[in-house]
């Protein structure tokens, strides 16, 4: 059996190359300075992609500012204050699992109606990145509940045994213990909700200037590559977004993880 799992690890690893690899060797050669700092000509035919790489920063950061908080909180009340699987917990574990599983167009639906529309706030990218946030919650609560509660109990334990309080061990002991696995989970749930180009579609809209504020409309990186791909506009930029794409988040996790380990070696006292 232990060839079997060896053969499924290593088949993982080829299919992730292949895929990675051949975006890259496409998209490459269209990588050019003009073409990550110059704006869009002729509806992405020429020109760059600069303010599509600024909107897609743009709204991943409001993203994670509305759902890391949210996620990270429900997290620590299931692990820390919820006592037993009352209804209040059975209820918040079952929209959590109902959130995650529904299709993304159906989240872009509810933000059109809801952010676009019913608020107020138009194709913007605070109504791109709520919607994104509402995708990204999900995952974000579920993987810090799991690594909040796998912070050993005589952790807690001892907080407790030196005078601290329930949320002074919470703030200071736990959810610090807990950041490497939290961190993780926000990058999951930002990676899986920003490359969901259906849920952007109806409520960032589509414009090819660099946003100002978060009331004005924008083109993800995502969106961009759906355009040029779909309507064919330009096959060669499409490969060069989605190369450009593939790097920056190779770049984050890459990063991440090493902050993540640095933060690990560091409680450990390495």
């Amino acid at each position: 059996m232990k060839g079997v799992f060896w053969g499924a690890g290593i088949l993982a690893i080829l299919i992730l190359l292949v895929v990675v690899g051949y975006i890259i060797v496409r998209g490459l050669p269209v990588i050019t300075l003009e073409f990550l700092f110059s704006k869009p000509l002729n509806s992405g035919r020429g020109g760059g992609i600069f303010p599509m790489i600024v909107s897609t920063i743009y709204l991943t950061l409001v993203a994670v500012l509305v759902a890391t908080p949210l996620g990270v909180g429900a997290a620590v009340y299931l692990a820390e204050y919820a006592s037993g699987e009352n209804r209040i917990v059975k209820a918040i574990r079952f929209g959590a699992e109902t959130l995650a599983s529904i299709p993304s167009i159906v989240f872009g639906l509810f933000g059109l109606a809801f952010f676009v529309v019913f608020l107020g706030f138009g194709w913007s990218v605070l109504s791109g990145g709520l919607t994104v946030a509402l995708m990204a919650l999900p995952t974000i609560m579920r993987t810090s509940e799991v690594f909040i509660e796998a912070v050993p109990r005589s952790y807690r334990e001892g907080s407790f045994a030196l005078g601290a309080t329930k949320w002074q061990t919470v703030y200071r002991v736990v959810l610090p213990a807990a950041i490497p696995g939290i961190t993780t989970g926000v990058i999951l749930g930002m990676a899986r909700a920003i490359a969901e180009t259906a849920a952007i579609l109806y409520t960032v809209g589509a414009a090819t200037s660099i946003p100002v504020s978060i009331f004005d409309p924008a083109r993800p990186l995502p969106l961009h590559l759906y355009i040029l791909a779909t309507e064919g506009i330009s096959l060669e930029n499409a490969f060069g977004t989605a190369a450009v794409l593939v790097i920056i988040i190779l770049i984050i996790t890459i990063v991440t993880n090493m902050m993540v380990e640095k933060q690990v070696r560091k409680m450990m006292g390495r």
